[in-house]
């Protein structure tokens, strides 16, 4: 079954209903950026009521529940357990090449969260990769490195990450010079590996701790959380070792074994895997697999929001309209997809998900893929 537009009526009549915390509000704006025409797939409905009781299922074979051990916390990027020693050390966001001379990537597979947005608007929009690694300090090898963007700069902000990257557009200063960006360019190490230099450029070990202790106390990169860093969870994630099931809680849902995404120059696709349970990552034709040690790029859950963006020039430079409200999103899991908005209300504020009864979207624990998909392309998203 392809999915490759919404049912106008339908979904925006919902979603219009959707308050939250009296930021998300539909307008007549909101309105005219809902996808047009006639839709090609029915929502997958249940009538029985009883079913939006049921929100979680245990994974475990046991009853009793989790408990953490000692010396562990729940990560706040992916809800699963890690060592409490680097429970307040903040992570960083590494911009990584996508071009196809670049690959292979080395290290991607280890990253917690990975962001996906358009790069440019030439060369058939190719993307770049940000990598959020809570764990820095067991980086082998990342990359390769290369500059960054605005909206970057405002998502690494999200989860008060230091942005790693090498150079970037002049429209990045007005961000790089507030007091809540933190970031290190072109500091890393270089890498024969027989590519043009700007293909040679990666994180490897020591490289950070070098970084931080050259900042530290200077201008203001400390290695743990400060007073820009978010309150609370970032996601909404379930208990670890309970699981959300889109086709319990919610009534209307999708079926998405797969997402083939439109961004033309590497063809973004993510495939079930039923045996894993997880989403695997392809591009240019084939799997995603990690030159350190071969592990497939895969995902327990994968965001994807309806963004607009403006060009900035004709060098092909543009910005994310990331700050936004009320604006349409998929969340996948488990081979389901649930249609949702997304809400960010500041550079520093947390991009959240809410279902039609304007609750704050569960997701499950474990690593996520988030797309930034431009909204004059957000029709040619295609489920099967």
């Amino acid at each position: 079954m392809y999915i490759n537009r919404y049912a106008k009526k339908a979904i925006a009549s919902i979603m219009c209903a959707v308050t939250v915390f009296s930021v998300v509000a539909c307008s007549s704006t909101e309105t005219e950026d809902t996808p047009s025409g006639d839709a090609s797939y029915e929502a997958i409905e249940k009538n029985d009521s009883s079913t939006e009781t049921a929100t979680v299922e245990e994974v475990s074979d046991s009853d009793e529940p989790y408990v953490l051990p000692e010396g562990m916390y729940f990560s706040e990027l992916t809800g699963e357990p890690i060592s409490e020693e680097i429970k307040n050390q903040r992570p960083i966001a590494a911009m990584v090449d996508n071009e196809v001379k670049a690959l292979p990537h080395y290290g991607t597979s280890e990253a917690d969260v990975v962001y996906e947005l358009m790069n440019s608007t030439k060369n058939d929009r190719i993307t770049r990769l940000m990598c959020l690694v809570k764990d820095w300090g067991s980086i082998e090898q990342l990359g390769s490195i290369r500059s960054t963007r605005p909206t970057n700069i405002m998502l690494a902000a999200e989860w008060n990450a230091v942005l790693c990257h090498d150079g970037g557009p002049y429209y990045n200063d007005q961000y790089f010079s507030q007091p809540w960006s933190a970031h290190f360019s072109g500091t890393f190490s270089r890498i024969n590996n027989g590519k043009s230099k700007e293909f040679t450029e990666y994180i490897v070990g020591g490289d950070l701790e070098s970084n931080f202790s050259d900042y530290e106390g200077t201008a203001g990169y400390e290695t743990t959380y400060n007073e820009y860093a978010n309150e609370g969870e970032h996601f909404n994630f379930v208990p670890y070792g309970e699981h959300v099931k889109l086709d319990e809680k919610y009534s209307r849902f999708y079926t998405a074994n797969k997402v083939s995404l439109p961004f033309w120059h590497n063809g973004s696709t993510l495939t079930y895997n039923p045996e894993t349970g997880l989403y695997e990552y392809s591009e240019y034709g084939e799997i995603h697999e990690d030159a350190e040690d071969g592990e497939v790029l895969a995902f327990k859950n994968v965001i994807l929001q309806n963004c607009d963006f403006v060009q900035l020039d004709d060098n092909g430079y543009l910005i994310y309209n990331c700050i936004d409200s009320g604006k349409y999103a998929w969340y996948l899991t488990n081979g389901i997809a649930k249609d949702v908005t997304w809400v960010k209300t500041s550079e520093t504020g947390v991009t959240r998900y809410y279902d039609e009864n304007g609750e704050e979207l569960q997701i499950n624990t474990g690593k996520t893929y988030i797309a930034l998909v431009p909204s004059d392309t957000w029709e040619n998203i295609i489920f099967e």
